[in-house]
């Protein structure tokens, strides 16, 4: 025989809940009435009968229990519980009693079902307890005040806590909301970065094969030089270059293959030039010619850095002057590049914006993550906050060691690996590096 399936934990857990409420409802109800029955009938204006008394104390502790179920049958348990209400003042008129259990009934029905429904049930209760107290003290002397007054405190029952309930549920939902919202906002937002990282990975991908394409292609036409330019037999020399082009082809071969994956040419010229820090001031020119007041600030004696740091320096400002031009508008900027003897630092500040920047689609941000990445990438510190006047820095603070070279133009030997602009002209002369 197939057992019934079982409700789901949460539901258990508000079910036993509810019991739990139910319970104690019950439990202080009949206290309540414990004491108040002595008090009524130790009252001489308003007589009850012990029948009375017992009547009101059962019905009304009958109501605690239909709460077990409130908020999977909240329009029923209001039902029930209002058919116990309506009992008691059929029993004792001029009694004025609305227990903890109508008014827990009256809030779930608010909390937990629609309005509409909420609202045919309390009008007809309130309507049908005000016709049970018309007919139970008619012929009383003051049956106008018993039915105005029964009338009125059910009203104010029933809606007053129908009211808190439905207030509460709308701020539950609207923090539920809230909730889903930031949830929604903060997954979008990592979306836009993990996208970000990605295209900026792919374009570091692409610059790192064309600089190792290019020297590696250098080496390998360095090394047929050598070769031919060998003046006497010497077989262990032939052999000694024949061996650095072989492990050059290979090795540019399984770099295309590897970094291949991850590039997205993306319709660029695989034969255009990587930029550098020497093409910084070209950079600064065309941000001039963009509209953005810049000047470039350069101290210190030149140095030769590594193919992928020199271009991610490069991509970093600018990465930065893109941003000043897009949300600085009209701000003035300074580039300063520092070479020390221990470390290089470049730096892009600029100034308030003159105007409003123009609202960008799609949210903002990923300039910086793509700055961050390639920092990470060669292993240098990226700081970047706004400044005293309102404007904005980006520092970008990369270590090098004592023996990288100053930066010197050939002399006319045979071209080193590293050298500027080596690896851009073997590029084009090889002719396939693509």
């Amino acid at each position: 025989m197939q057992s019934p399936p079982q409700a789901p934990p949460e539901d258990r857990r508000m079910l036993r809940q509810d019991a739990v409420l139910a319970a104690a409802v019950t439990v202080i109800t009949l206290g309540v009435v414990l004491v108040l029955v002595r008090l009524v009938v130790a009252d001489p204006v308003v007589a009850l009968s012990p029948a009375q008394s017992w009547a009101l104390g059962v019905l009304s502790c009958a109501q605690g229990p239909f709460l077990a179920r409130r908020r999977f049958r909240p329009t029923a348990t209001l039902v029930a519980v209002a058919v116990c209400q309506v009992a008691l003042v059929a029993v004792a008129p001029e009694v004025m009693s609305h227990g903890i259990a109508l008014l827990v009934a009256a809030y779930t029905i608010g909390a937990y079902a629609p309005a509409r429904a909420a609202f045919a049930v309390i009008v007809p209760a309130v309507l049908v307890q005000a016709a049970a107290a018309a007919i139970a003290a008619w012929g009383l002397p003051n049956t106008s005040a018993i039915v105005v007054s029964q009338a009125g405190s059910a009203a104010l029952a029933y809606g007053g806590a129908a009211f808190v309930g439905s207030y509460v549920a709308g701020r539950r939902r609207e923090r539920d909301l809230e909730r889903r919202s930031a949830r929604a906002q903060i997954a979008a937002q990592r979306e836009r970065a993990e996208t970000a990282v990605a295209a900026e990975r792919g374009r570091i991908a692409r610059e790192l094969h064309d600089v190792a394409a290019h020297h590696l292609s250098g080496m390998i036409v360095q090394a047929a030089a050598v070769d031919r330019l060998i003046g006497r037999d010497d077989d262990a020399a032939r052999a000694g270059a024949a061996w650095i082009r072989s492990q050059g082809k290979a090795t540019l071969e399984n770099l295309r293959q590897v970094v291949g994956l991850l590039r997205d040419d993306g319709g660029l010229d695989p034969n255009a030039p990587v930029p550098g820090l020497e093409t910084l001031p070209s950079l600064v020119e065309e941000a001039r010619r963009a509209g953005t007041d810049v000047v470039l600030d350069r101290t210190g004696e030149a140095r030769r850095l590594p193919p992928i740091a020199d271009v991610s320096c490069y991509r970093i400002a600018q990465q930065a002057l893109t941003n000043v031009r897009q949300h600085a508008p009209g701000a003035t900027a300074r580039v300063r590049l520092a070479f020390g003897p221990r470390r290089v630092e470049l730096e892009v500040v600029n100034g308030p914006p003159a105007r409003a920047p123009a609202d960008l689609a799609g949210g903002g941000g990923s300039g910086l993550v793509g700055m961050r990445e390639r920092a990470t990438l060669i292993g240098a510190s990226l700081t970047t906050g706004p400044t005293d006047d309102g404007g904005w820095r980006v520092r970008l603070l990369l270590p090098v060691e004592d023996d990288d070279e100053p930066c010197r133009e050939h002399d006319g030997g045979p071209a080193r690996i590293g050298d500027a602009g080596t690896g851009q002209k073997y590029g084009r002369e090889t002719g396939d590096l693509t």
